[in-house]
């Protein structure tokens, strides 16, 4: 009997003794950099266009994809959510401090032109835009012909 009465006691002291967790973390804020100019990256591939904006010395302040605004599938790759991403990465990089832009657009995606045109109406001045498409000067073997 006694030995009944003490398990139970033991569980009640358990519950008791829960005390709620606190997590030592505490969120960094963001600072506010001034920067005034800096690279934007446009890769546009034919599923997906990521944006992304860096400082003169190549450190990236701001980046969005078609993806990460909520485009999934064959709307990734269309033209206006290469819009939407790049809209979002010039509001980021806008709100650091930037205004002065030199683009590099690589890849054979449909966004390309839209991203710049996204950037431009944000308010950003564009001094001028590089084409960094890789270009195979041989390339690798192609396959063996096929036979039907």
């Amino acid at each position: 009997m006694n030995k009944k009465n003490e398990k139970i006691n033991k569980k009640d002291e358990v519950k008791k003794v829960d005390v709620k967790k606190t997590s030592s973390f505490k969120k960094k804020k963001k600072i506010k950099k001034n920067i005034t100019s800096g690279i934007a990256y446009v890769y546009s591939t034919f599923n997906n266009t990521i944006i992304s904006i860096a400082d003169e010395s190549g450190n990236v302040v701001s980046w969005s994809s078609a993806g990460a605004k909520g485009f999934k599938g064959s709307r990734k790759s269309t033209p206006y959510a290469a819009q939407v991403a790049a809209d979002d990465a010039g509001a980021k990089a806008f709100e650091q401090g930037l205004r002065t832009l030199t683009v590099q657009v690589k890849g054979p995606g449909s966004g390309r032109e839209t991203a710049l045109r996204s950037l431009q109406s944000r308010g950003f001045k564009i001094l001028s835009i590089k084409d960094t498409t890789p270009m195979p000067h041989n390339g690798a073997r192609p396959p063996k012909r096929r036979r039907v």
